[in-house]
């Protein structure tokens, strides 16, 4: 278990590096290889399963293994670095990685390949997300990033994993792990379809619009709920709940009411917590340590919020890999730059 616990400035940040940094740690020496036209990963390192993990008894690429644990990624050019990053300190820090499932969302075919020669031995699969699935009903945003089409990628696991997956821990590109994946796999749900770290004080009305306060019709979708905040980065999802109630035409629904009316600003997420808010079962802050990219203020960082660690996320414009790249880090890039694989371009 990688975890931390209390933070405050430089001095903080220079104690997380020491306990999280596989750098630091017994790392077996890394090949350099090749893949794909644009991008190169170093070979990631062999990780095994401890003596006391549970027999995979379906072979070595069966999804419907009931022994497995069951993580979704988008893949993309643009985030590629970070996805990689993120897969490797997953592994990395499992007592089971072996166990691991990656569900990869794709919009370009060309991806397999690199995923297959970074992470040799992986348990994967890539799943073909069409933009045209949802270009008719994206609207635009505060920022183009969040108007890319596999973003909304995750309003559809339900559709594109097998039914024999249950449940499934879908994750941003801009997060590492510093905890055992299954700590987080293993919470309960209780009667609820997804859970995620609650934010109760933060302000939730600025996630939508004057108009969308001040029309019923809109606004009446929370009474009877008290709506939290949460980031949709990191979320559990029981597809069982989410197939039977069919929530993903209720958060296209929502989609298309934005089209029309404009009721809110930020991209995916406000669909979500239309859904969800209020209906969500509470996981430990440790799993999303967010906004760590700042805002829009150029070169703005951010620090750790008070308390443990086990999922750091640098959700917001700045993304590490890109920082350490133009050396003008912010401090806590340093943690996310041990599980960065990117070798060289062609």
């Amino acid at each position: 278990m990688f975890w931390v616990t209390k933070f405050s400035g430089f001095i903080a940040v220079a104690m997380v590096i020491i306990v999280l940094s596989p750098s630091l740690q017994s790392f077996p020496p890394a090949e350099a290889i090749r893949s794909s036209n644009t991008f190169s990963f170093r070979k990631s390192p062999v990780f095994l399963n401890a003596n006391e993990c549970t027999t995979t008894l379906l072979g070595q690429s069966r999804v419907c293994d009931p022994s497995l644990v069951h993580v979704a990624i988008t893949l993309d050019i643009e985030y590629l670095r970070g996805s990689i990053a993120a897969v490797h300190s997953i592994l990395h820090h499992s007592r089971c990685p072996e166990s691991v499932f990656f569900h990869f969302l794709v919009s370009e075919t060309n991806l397999q390949t690199l995923v297959r020669s970074t992470f040799p031995q992986l348990k994967f699969k890539v799943y073909y997300f069409d933009p045209e699935k949802v270009r008719n009903i994206i609207s635009t945003s505060v920022r183009q990033a969040l108007e890319q089409p596999l973003n909304y990628a995750r309003n559809y696991l339900a559709d594109l994993l097998e039914p024999c997956v249950h449940r499934v821990i879908y994750l941003d590109s801009d997060v590492v792990v510093v905890d055992d994946i299954t700590n987080l796999w293993s919470t309960s749900l209780g009667t609820k379809t997804i859970g995620a770290p609650e934010y109760c004080h933060a302000n939730f009305t600025k996630y939508f619009t004057t108009s969308f306060w001040s029309e019923p019709r809109f606004n009446g979708a929370f009474n009877g709920r008290k709506p939290c905040y949460f980031n949709t980065g990191v979320m559990v999802i029981d597809l069982m709940k989410w197939r039977r109630a069919g929530y993903t035409k209720r958060i296209e629904k929502w989609m298309d009411i934005q089209k029309t009316n404009r009721i809110y600003e930020l991209g995916s997420l406000p669909p979500f917590l239309l859904v969800f808010a209020g209906h969500v079962a509470p996981i430990e802050h440790r799993w999303n340590q967010h906004g760590l990219g700042g805002d829009n203020v150029k070169g703005s960082c951010r620090d750790l919020h008070p308390g443990p660690v086990s999922l750091l996320h640098w959700s917001g414009s700045g993304k590490p890999w890109l920082r350490l790249d133009s050396k003008k880090p912010c401090p806590l890039d340093s943690l996310w730059a041990p599980y960065d694989l990117y070798g060289f371009s062609k």
